[in-house]
């Protein structure tokens, strides 16, 4: 393997995670239940912090330092979604919250004493055309009232606050299809329950997802992050990190297949020979660690832009485009090499293999990616 980056990061991260082996995430993954003390233990020593300015309790990392993190989780076996959103969502409060509510929220969440994981956008009925979501928040005095519906929320049962994003004023009302959405921080220790209800949605992978329902759910106006209307640009402010750091997962993933695939490869003899001296077997293997070594090179260059504070757009969707592209070809060259075993969940393969297929949908496909660089990158007609 070529020569790592950030040892400093990587050293103490891989001897965490080798207190949480394969058999760990089997029987969370077996049980569909939460990584609790995975969670618990990632909190305590700070790496979900990583974000945050020392001024809150972090650590006040780049974003390049918090994608080592992630790549890490994935690449030692285990999954970073059951917490990764807490590191892309803090940047809206970081950025737009006033400092009131940084000064409120964000030591607490540095310590582990609030969880921030969840993250309301997508709706049922309109999927990625977020700017025709449904969910509205009206003022009455001091207070929102909200009311709709998202989808694709997950871990609301494990946080204790959600962003979310509702209309304030309604489309026929703006100029532009981008205005009048609000983000709010939402209590969910208050709200579940008190006009917001939760539906799990069971999925192909262990991962907790929900429907979430809003009837009457007030929040206070002192929740409302930024200013009203804004919430759109608030939110896109947020979405490079994100591609970023979801491209760093996929490569860690990669890594962890080709990593298996390879071991493998050179102890498995059949026909007196090891199965990795067989062309079809070594070239596959050797493709997709070419692949992955490729996008971990864009992911970096992402993210560099994104730390020097350079537009980064294009190439924060073109990274994560090529890492979960490259994580999901390693994993079919994983459970090819394993043959039948592949398919036994002791060896760890189906799991992660139903875990990085995620990345070709969420957090946004692979063809709105083409889209937006199709259109923003090379200036083709809009085509969406």
């Amino acid at each position: 393997m070529a020569a790592e980056l950030h040892q400093e990061l990587r050293a103490p991260l891989r001897d965490l995670c080798k207190r949480f082996p394969g058999e760990y995430w089997r029987r969370v993954d077996e049980a569909r239940g939460y990584p609790e003390e995975f969670v618990r233990a990632l909190t305590e020593a700070g790496w979900l912090a990583a974000l945050i300015p020392e001024e809150y309790g972090g650590s006040g990392l780049n974003i390049t330092e918090a994608s080592v993190i992630l790549e890490e989780v994935n690449r030692s076996g285990g999954n970073s979604a059951a917490c990764h959103a807490q590191m892309y969502i803090m940047g809206t409060l970081l950025r737009h919250g006033s400092e009131e509510q940084k000064r409120r929220y964000l030591p607490k969440i540095a310590r582990g004493e609030l969880r921030l994981q969840s993250f309301a956008v997508t709706e049922p009925t309109t999927g990625s055309d977020t700017l025709k979501l449904k969910t509205t928040a009206v003022r009455h005095g001091d207070q929102y009232v909200v009311n709709g519906q998202k989808v694709w929320t997950s871990r609301v049962q494990h946080s204790d606050l959600l962003l979310l994003l509702a209309r304030t004023t309604p489309l026929d009302q703006v100029k532009k299809r981008s205005e009048g959405l609000s983000v709010f921080l939402v209590d969910l220790r208050h709200a579940v329950g008190s006009g917001l209800s939760v539906r799990p949605i069971h999925n192909m992978m262990n991962h907790e997802t929900n429907e979430v329902f809003f009837d009457d759910l007030r929040v206070p106006a002192e929740n409302l992050i930024g200013e009203e209307g804004r919430g759109f640009r608030y939110i896109l402010d947020g979405m490079n990190a994100e591609r970023i750091l979801i491209a760093a997962e996929c490569i860690g993933d990669g890594y962890w297949f080709i990593e298996r695939a390879t071991s493998y490869a050179k102890t498995r003899v059949v026909f007196d020979r090891p199965i990795g001296q067989n062309q079809g077997i070594q070239f596959p293997i050797a493709r997709a660690y070419v692949n992955v070594e490729a996008a971990n090179l864009m992911r970096y260059r992402a993210a560099s832009l994104f730390d020097a504070g350079e537009p980064c757009g294009g190439e924060a969707n073109m990274a994560k485009l090529l890492a979960a592209d490259a994580s999901w070809e390693a994993a079919n060259v994983a459970l090819q090499t394993h043959g039948g075993f592949g398919f036994a969940a002791e060896y760890d393969i189906e799991r992660k293999f139903r875990e990085t297929r995620l990345y070709q949908v969420a957090p946004i496909s692979t063809n709105l990616i083409l889209g937006y660089i199709g259109e923003h990158v090379l200036g083709l007609p809009r085509s969406y």
